[in-house]
């Protein structure tokens, strides 16, 4: 009888903690343009331009991201990269005026290739700084906190050139992303990216890549999280420069955005 009543006790908290928590639904498209600029044997560049939509996937815009970075080759496949980035967030429930982002940046890249896989992943970690806004007012002053990012991308071909010019790719992709800071109370966990979709080799030295992406995020409240369904749309672009070398099939810079 006591066993029962605990069970019976603990279901009720249970349902009344889940009950405290609220999920909001949205719809968004991601478009961006990559760019991978490589100068030399160790020193290239990194650029990525993004807009998103939200509100039945087209009907307001959501944020803008503008990335650069410097990247050390420390060879082909292993990469060192650093560097700033602006966001802005567009007026959003019962925020009527547009927030500010200026975000710090650093990042470890490695590719595993294989002869039917290709194998793409990085860690960053981002120093976020967002203009504080009081009663829809901005102020001088800045909320902080510092993030982590995993990234894992898998491209099995689908053709029979695989990675070559004109070939067809199933992408699977996904981003687990970690706040942290004295000004982090609720959120630690921050979201989860997961994406499928497919990759059409445009040339050696660019890709296109559409998909599904399905966005899970505690938002800093700690009770109210996002579900989002996305339609991703990204274009990534290589240049090498370097004099001697041949310039190697393109790859992504970074398959999950922002």
């Amino acid at each position: 009888m006591k066993r029962t009543l605990l069970s019976f006790v603990l279901l009720l908290a249970a349902l009344a903690v889940r009950a405290q928590k609220q999920y909001v639904r949205e719809q968004q498209t991601w478009l961006g343009v990559f760019n991978q600029t490589r100068f030399s044997q160790h020193w290239g560049t990194w650029t990525d331009l993004h807009l998103r939509l939200h509100d039945h996937f087209v009907q307001a815009k959501f944020q803008t991201v503008t990335r650069l970075g410097l990247t050390y080759y420390l060879t082909d496949d292993v990469r060192l990269t650093g560097g700033y980035a602006y966001v802005h967030h567009f007026p959003d429930g019962a925020r009527t005026i547009g927030q500010a982002e200026h975000r710090p940046w650093q990042q470890v890249q490695w590719f595993s290739r294989f002869p039917q896989a290709r194998l793409m992943q990085w860690v960053r970690l981002e120093e976020r700084f967002r203009r504080h806004i009081v009663g829809n007012e901005r102020t001088a002053e800045f909320d902080f906190n510092w993030r982590t990012r995993y990234n894992l991308a898998l491209f099995l071909p689908l053709t029979r050139r695989r990675f070559e010019p004109g070939s067809w790719q199933v992408l699977l992709n996904n981003e687990l992303m970690v706040n942290f800071g004295k000004e982090v109370r609720y959120n630690y966990f921050d979201q989860n990216r997961a994406f499928a979709g497919v990759v059409f080799q445009v040339s050696r030295q660019a890709q296109l890549q559409a998909g599904y992406m399905h966005l899970f995020q505690q938002l800093p409240a700690g009770s109210t999280y996002r579900n989002q369904h996305t339609i991703r749309v990204f274009y990534f672009h290589n240049l090498n420069f370097r004099p001697t070398a041949a310039t190697p099939p393109a790859t992504p810079l970074n398959p999950s955005g922002t």
